[in-house]
């Protein structure tokens, strides 16, 4: 009777999962905001004041709009899962300083709507949320996302728009420590570059983002920025600059590897960040907008259905 019980413990049948891990996506999202939080830091200590307000801004609306659409939709409320709140500091991250509230405010209820609720919420987006957001603004307001023009009460410069408007003379004077250090201007977030990658480098250890895209992306921008310098140095700016410079890190640990716009395997993750990093050095270099790294990561995104199709063959198969 003993032996029978045993085997009725050891070998009952039950559906998956069999062994839960203990993570969960409140956890997952527990980890982002710590990982962010030294970036958060940082743009209070560049920006002061306001700094705060947009982030603020963001995270609220993103939370509330939200919960919202969830009502309407007759949804389960998911705001303790945080992933809204990461979602709208992240986006904030990609905005002028002093960026007006309202358009903050549009701009994340841009993201939530139709960069996570349009197709059921988190985890559902084919797009990443906060590079739509920003996108809808770029377009639509391109003079408010301007971080030229937007950030005249600094002293300082922007310098991909310098590179993209008066040459590269014009960033004769930045340093790649200055860049790292986030001593010139740029978007409130993502110019804290020394930061994001201490951020990124905290969610790699804790497993939450698997090296392959991240690695692959900043390849991408290197050998991309490479060859464009090889071609012509007096016109074309190095491609550690590149690296740098403008949102390229935070798209390389946050953005790029946003969970439902990424691959999943091994291969496909691989060419998905090393195209979205050729893209970035094609846009900064032939297109409108200075830097456009969000444009590349959308770009990216649209083709990982594609980049999904190349899979291992089935054990067995042919």
């Amino acid at each position: 009777m003993a032996s029978q019980d045993i085997s009725k413990k050891m070998y009952s049948v039950a559906s998956a999962p069999l062994w839960h891990s203990g993570a969960t996506l409140q956890k997952n999202m527990l980890h982002t905001l710590l990982a962010i939080l030294p970036v958060v830091a940082m743009a209070v200590y560049r920006y002061g004041y306001d700094a705060v307000v947009v982030m603020a801004w963001a995270g609220f609306t993103a939370v509330v709009t939200e919960a919202v659409v969830q009502k309407l939709m007759k949804q389960a409320p998911t705001s303790d899962d945080f992933s809204a709140l990461v979602d709208g500091l992240l986006f904030a991250f990609l905005l002028p300083a002093t960026a007006p509230a309202w358009m903050v405010i549009l701009g994340t209820a841009f993201m939530v709507i139709l960069g996570r609720m349009v197709f059921g919420g988190y985890g559902g987006s084919p797009v990443c949320a906060p590079a739509l957001g920003w996108a809808v603004l770029a377009i639509s307001w391109p003079d408010l996302v301007d971080l030229n023009g937007m950030l005249l009460k600094w002293d300082l410069i922007e310098p991909l728009s310098e590179l993209k408007y008066f040459g590269l003379d014009a960033i004769s004077s930045v340093t790649p420590m200055s860049l790292l250090l986030g001593e010139n201007l740029g978007a409130l977030g993502a110019s804290q570059a020394l930061m994001i990658v201490i951020g990124g480098a905290y969610l790699m250890s804790r497993g939450l983002v698997r090296w392959f895209i991240p690695v692959s992306f900043l390849a991408g921008v290197l050998v991309a920025g490479f060859v464009y310098n090889f071609i012509d140095p007096q016109l074309y700016a190095s491609p550690v600059f590149h690296l740098l410079s403008g949102s390229t890190l935070l798209a390389a640990f946050f953005l790029m590897p946003y969970p439902s716009s990424s691959p999943t395997w091994r291969l496909p993750m691989l060419l998905f960040g090393f195209f979205g990093g050729v893209m970035v050095i094609i846009i900064r270099t032939y297109g409108i907008y200075p830097d456009g790294v969000p444009f590349a990561i959308l770009l990216a995104n649209l083709c990982t259905p594609l980049f999904d199709l190349i899979q291992p063959k089935p054990f067995g198969g042919r």
